[in-house]
């Protein structure tokens, strides 16, 4: 049964809540900048991150200031627009309304879900007690300052470097997890000249996967091309083995093996954002929102779920995979989608969300990257990695983020050198800083 235009009352301008400010909502609102509505962002944050580029934060390749922007700077010349900082809890789909953190409640007439996802620690022991994730920009200051601390541990004590204490092991094969790996071993390259009496040569990178290759989903070239790459940059790669626990001084594997190391990235698992599980709508894998082909949960006209939350399938059934691209397409359907309710046009009220697959392309560090069309085109090389680097600037939101990265890049280029090797803020977990080895029993 065909759905109903918006049944308000005449003159009055619905009012549009999006939750998120992510690629995905953002995307939304700024699409709806024309619409007869009025529009609410809400967020925990008062600013948007290009998380992409977290990693590069991690690795002292960029700062903070570089991945984010103001919300309300993004959106302070849309006048049908405001911004609101919140944490949203949960709603009442019944009466129209969203539950605050702190008591509050938010009405809407149209909802547009877009909270993001968090880290999935696959029930893996102690993972999310030691494992260092990277959603957001405190995980990459985090774990930024946490290998920083590491290197002055070492500088005042060399016999650490006996415990793991300069090496990181990276648990996940993806995107996420391979520009992480490479980033890490430039990193260290600079560090050899900040700290000239450690023998950096024995800082590690080991990145652990469960598949064949990284990468999964790309070609088996391109993945083959990533490992040799990451190795030839001197990480180490383990792979066909699972880690199956974690704790303060390394990860054990499936298989039994032991690494030792003070620090570990886990880059293994995304699910929906914890907003997702609160709703009371039905989920599928990764704690998803399940939702029909125009991005509506069954049975609730007016909401859309949009981005990383979004159970979205295509047509072989298959979810959409997690990325920006998707969420941004997502953003932009909803936006279109909630304009033919308020004017009532019947024809596009249920237009079906169709992903179009721009395709894919990842970093392994300066000078080497991997882009895969949908057309089976594929690229590796320096060739790719100046288009991903273009890629990435045009998709900055703001003229001030791409000419501060475009200048850190140019400058890290041309000096081999990294930015902003600070250590901020108090241990985030205290028991992970190295320190001397216990005695023997």
């Amino acid at each position: 049964m065909p759905r109903a235009a918006l049944d308000l009352a005449p003159g009055v301008r619905p009012r549009v809540v999006v939750v998120g400010s992510g690629h995905g909502g953002l995307e939304c609102v700024l699409a709806l900048e024309s619409a007869a509505v009025d529009v609410l962002l809400v967020d925990q944050n008062n600013f948007h991150t290009f998380q992409p580029l977290l990693y590069q934060v991690a690795t002292a390749g960029l700062d903070v200031n570089d991945i984010t922007q103001p919300i309300r700077h993004i959106v302070r010349s849309q006048a049908n627009t405001e911004v609101r900082m919140g944490t949203v809890v949960g709603a009442d789909f019944e009466a129209r309304t969203l539950a605050l953190a702190d008591g509050g409640t938010i009405p809407y007439d149209v909802l547009v879900l877009a909270p993001g996802a968090a880290t999935a620690y696959f029930g893996v022991e102690g993972a999310e007690e030691h494992g260092f994730p990277l959603k957001s920009v405190g995980d990459a200051v985090a774990l930024r300052s946490h290998v920083l601390r590491q290197f002055e541990a070492v500088a005042s004590d060399p016999s650490l470097l006996d415990t793991g204490a300069l090496t990181t092991v990276v648990v996940g094969g993806g995107p996420t997890g391979v520009e992480m790996s490479g980033a890490l071993r430039e990193l260290f390259g600079v560090l050899s000249k900040d700290f000239p009496a450690v023998e950096v040569d024995r800082a590690h990178v080991v990145l652990v996967d469960g598949d064949r290759l990284p990468l999964s989903g790309y070609d088996p070239s391109l993945r083959e091309y990533a490992r040799e790459t990451l190795v030839g940059k001197g990480a180490e790669v383990r792979l066909g083995v699972n880690v199956a626990t974690v704790d303060a001084d390394g990860v054990t594997l499936a298989d039994g093996q032991r690494i030792a190391a003070k620090t570990v990235v886990w880059a293994a698992g995304i699910r929906a954002h914890p907003l997702a599980d609160a709703l009371g709508l039905e989920q599928t894998r990764g704690a998803r929102l399940v939702v029909d082909e125009t991005l509506r949960p069954p049975g609730h006209d007016r909401v859309f779920v949009v981005g990383d939350a979004a159970g979205a399938t295509d047509a072989e059934g298959a979810l959409y995979p997690q990325v920006a691209q998707v969420a941004i397409q997502q953003g932009k359907h909803a936006a279109k989608l909630i304009e033919a309710m308020d004017s009532g046009d019947l024809a596009a009220i249920d237009e079906p969300f169709v992903y179009d697959d721009l395709g894919q392309m990842a970093t392994i560090g300066r000078n080497a990257a991997i882009l895969q069309l949908p057309s089976g085109f594929t690229l590796t090389g320096f060739l790719a990695w100046v288009g991903w680097l273009l890629v990435h600037l045009v998709s900055l939101v703001g003229f001030r983020n791409r000419a501060a990265v475009f200048g850190n890049w140019f400058y890290n280029y041309l000096t081999y050198d990294r930015g902003p090797r600070l250590i901020l803020g108090a241990p985030r977990r205290p028991a992970r800083v190295a320190s001397p080895a216990a005695p023997d029993a």
